[in-house]
């Protein structure tokens, strides 16, 4: 069930459940996301919160940190809360056992059923299961959970690390029951691959407490069209067994273009009565990494095109539904990336469900991020985590890298934490439990460079042209590391941009900056970078990926990269950015809306034929008459032609070892007023598409911003977009006018406020000098009364009539 998919009633509910229970089912799976309570309490005492009367009813998943996290008050909430459930258990079968299963919850969590504790678990991200069995009676059960968000330097993530540790429950949650004899665990792997045949091998793990002896395993296994291609049945005689499937000929191949899935059932009989079953999908592939050299996939070189994604979305925090992760998944899919690093944690289970049908290399990381080595109950901790990710995605085709953790050994949390001789001891044990767990993957870690020669693959720290040197130094960077590093990966590239904000000329640090560095430093201050003085506009990021892309692309010898980030996200480390509390690094704002940079990664990677003309968050521009100025489309098709006003500019073909664009760059002298453009891509096969863009221009500049001009406009989901802009004695608007504004509500509804998007944030820095908030009314039909206002303008004051 989907986390968004509300229908079932609580009537509904009840039956399925009774259904449930009572059936022949083997076993039986049942979200129950719906109809919770939650008490914002941190009492420790089950009693106390049960007596508590200020619960309020929610839905899972959820946190409490959805929007505090990024409000404009310092801090977020680091603490406990209860959450409780009602279960009608109208018959039990004495055959069988009862769980409750945690897709995860954040980070430390205990369950009382019936007044009695059930179970317990350390660390968020990681999904565990609580045995109810011997605690739930027919009828009424009262389940009670109590999750803490603390500060625990005993628990990995650091709070030290570039993100927000969401408290809550922040995954589904699942009601199991199965016979008592069942399935504990398979795992799959696949010996031999090849193109001509392949094997497969299913070990599997049960529970068998009456020690039955007529318990037989029956696996089957269908081809991506569903025949069945082969199937064996085994006695169960011990607790563990293995069935191998051989010489699979001609096995349809998993890889990015092509993700195909066989399909694997295992079912547990005992006298030919069914008591559990398993099904997974299967996907044949082999990689490599070539020392010193490529990746290779089914023996082919694969150029990995990769990105990052943290789990997190406006308003709701990391209390994503499953469609969100799929939005996210698709989206980074139809960009062309065939590679995603989970920064910095195990992420959503349809996360990786995801990666397997859409064809993307997955990097899965111990959140072991900052904060340095801790004392033995960290180190027990961290290892039971590893332990638990592996166990549980092992299944997974998609994923081709254990990672052991990111900057580790920054910012120590315990004194002498960053102790590389003691670092390196631990590591080396994270490594080998990860090779012993699961030998047919490779280990990895970002920016620890002492423990670099410990694991399979290193992502050093390359920062060109953001927070270290110029962009430039790209391919000096690549150079250096591919000798240096047997399999060298680069991770992590990339820099802020706000949405709307552009230059006629970007901030490039040009005779400020030390050119020829990349590496970002633990200290920032001091170091001049583009983080710090560039302006932040959506052209100098547009410009610092196309060059990066056309190093990476033109580099026969380059694994390949990895950008950061997929989506803006929101970080207790970054209260004074453009959009306080978020890390604009992102390819698309917090809600997934693509902004320019996105198109550029479009342009090099993605299949479907599109062109985009840089920038539609430009439309108003600025300069001395007769003066051109370079527009750049991106695209992937073989030819495209642009106009100007109606009239053509030529024709220009595509060109990979063009920068910048590929080639496709046109000289345009605009006119006073509107200009037209419109873009027109060819592709090989003779397919068009195209994209238009209008762009008001004007030959005389703005002078000093003066006042603000408040202005709305009615939005179809029924809410107003109100807007400020920055206007001179002349009434101009002021393109470089970049200081906060910051908005509210008086009268007649809420701002969409602490979403960390472009228009959800009540105080926000302007893009050329505008800012806009969404406002939602609160249907009494009086108009809405807004205020907009900063230290230099006292403040404005709109009146909108609501229709």
């Amino acid at each position: 069930m989907n986390k968004t998919n509300k229908t079932f009633s609580i009537f509904a509910l009840f039956v399925f459940f009774q259904i449930c229970l009572s059936s022949s089912f083997a076993q039986t799976k049942m979200n129950i996301n719906d109809n919770w309570l939650y008490l914002e309490n941190h009492t420790p005492n089950l009693t106390e919160a049960q007596k508590a009367s200020n619960w309020v009813s929610l839905n899972l998943p959820h946190t409490w940190n959805a929007e505090d996290a990024t409000d404009l008050v310092p801090g977020y909430r680091r603490d406990a809360s209860w959450y409780q459930k009602k279960l009608n258990i109208t018959q039990i079968d004495k055959n069988k056992v009862y769980s409750l299963y945690f897709e995860g919850s954040n980070v430390t969590t205990k369950v009382y059923v019936n007044g009695k504790e059930a179970g317990s678990h350390i660390g968020g991200y990681i999904g565990f299961s609580i045995d109810i069995t011997n605690l739930i009676k027919e009828g009424n059960n009262e389940i009670f959970v109590r999750v803490d968000n603390s500060y625990d330097i005993e628990i990995i993530p650091s709070q030290k690390s570039d993100f927000f540790i969401y408290g809550g429950i922040t995954r589904d949650v699942w009601l199991v029951s199965k016979y008592k004899n069942h399935i504990e665990n398979i795992k799959i792997t696949t010996p031999e691959v090849s193109a001509k045949k392949a094997s497969v091998q299913i070990v599997s793990s049960f529970v068998n407490p009456d020690n039955s002896k007529d318990l037989s395993l029956t696996v089957t296994l269908k081809n991506p069209k569903g025949k069945k291609i082969a199937s064996k049945t085994i006695p169960v005689t011990d607790k563990n067994s293995t069935i191998t499937f051989e010489n699979i000929k001609n096995p349809e191949l998993w890889d990015t273009e092509n993700p195909n899935l066989y399909k694997l059932t295992a079912v547990l009989s005992e006298k030919n009565q069914i008591k559990d079953s398993v099904a997974e999908k299967v996907g044949f592939r082999w990689f490599e990494f070539k020392d010193h050299g490529p990746f290779y996939l089914n023996g082919k070189r694969l150029l990995i095109r990769g990105t990052h994604r943290h789990e997190e979305q406006a308003g709701v925090g990391a209390a994503m539904s499953n469609e969100q992760h799929w939005a996210d998944m698709k989206s980074i899919k139809e960009m062309g990336a065939n590679f995603v690093r989970l920064a910095h944690y195990p992420q959503d289970p349809e996360v990786y469900k995801a990666c397997d049908e859409l064809g993307l290399l997955v990097w899965d990381e111990l959140p072991w991020c900052r904060g340095g080595i801790g004392n033995e109950v960290w180190k027990t901790n961290t290892k039971n985590m590893l332990a638990e990710i592996i166990d549980q995605n092992y299944n997974h085709p998609s994923i081709i890298i254990w990672s052991l953790g990111n900057e580790m050994n920054w910012l120590p949390d315990f004194p002498d934490g960053d102790n590389p001789e003691k670092t390196n001891v631990f590591l080396t044990e994270l490594n080998d439990i990860a090779h012993k767990l699961d030998p047919t993957r490779k280990t990895a870690i970002r920016k620890y460079y002492e423990g670099s020669h410990i694991v399979d693959v290193f992502s050093p720290s390359i920062w060109s042209g953001w927070y270290s040197g110029s962009y430039k130094s790209y391919q000096k960077a690549i150079n250096v590391y591919k000798k240096e590093y047997k399999h060298f990966i680069h991770a992590e590239y990339g820099g802020d941009s706000h949405v709307g904000r552009h230059s006629e000329n970007p901030v490039t640090g040009e005779n400020v900056i030390k050119a020829e560095g990349w590496e970002e430093a633990i200290v920032q201050t001091k170091v001049a970078n583009i983080a710090q003085i560039g302006d932040w506009s959506e052209n100098y990021i547009v410009d610092l990926f196309d060059w990066h892309l056309h190093i990476s692309e033109n580099d026969p010898a380059f694994v390949g990269n990895v950008q950061w980030a997929f989506k803006d996200f929101a970080t207790p480390l970054r209260p004074e950015d453009d959009i306080p509390y978020m890390n604009q690094k992102g390819l698309t704002d917090r809600n997934g809306i693509p902004k320019d940079a996105y198109y550029v990664f479009k342009s090099y990677w993605a299949k479907e034929p599109f062109t985009y003309i840089e920038s539609h968050t430009w439309t108003e521009r600025q300069g001395p008459e007769n003066t051109a100025r370079t527009i750049s489309v991106f695209s992937n098709c073989d030819k495209v032609t642009l106009s100007h006003n109606g009239k053509s500019l030529g024709e220009k073909q595509r060109n990979l070892s063009l920068y910048p664009a590929n080639g496709l760059t046109w000289d345009v002298n605009f006119t006073k007023g509107e200009n037209v453009l419109i873009a027109v891509g060819k592709t090989k096969e003779g397919k068009t598409v195209s994209d238009t863009l209008k762009v008001n221009y004007r030959f005389n500049k703005n002078d000093t911003a003066v006042s603000l001009q408040l202005s709305s406009e009615k939005l179809k989901n029924g809410n107003y977009l109100v807007t400020a802009i920055a206007v001179d004695n002349n009434n101009l608007r002021c393109l470089d006018y970049e200081a906060s504004v910051y908005f509210q509500c008086l009268k007649g509804g809420k701002t969409l406020k602490n979403q960390g998007t472009p228009t959800g944030s009540e105080s926000i820095k302007m893009a050329n000098g505008k800012a806009s908030i969404e406002v939602i009314p609160d249907g009494s039909n009086n108009p809405i009364e807004m205020t907009a206002l900063n230290q230099s303008f006292k403040g404005e004051y709109l009146k909108i009539p609501v229709e």
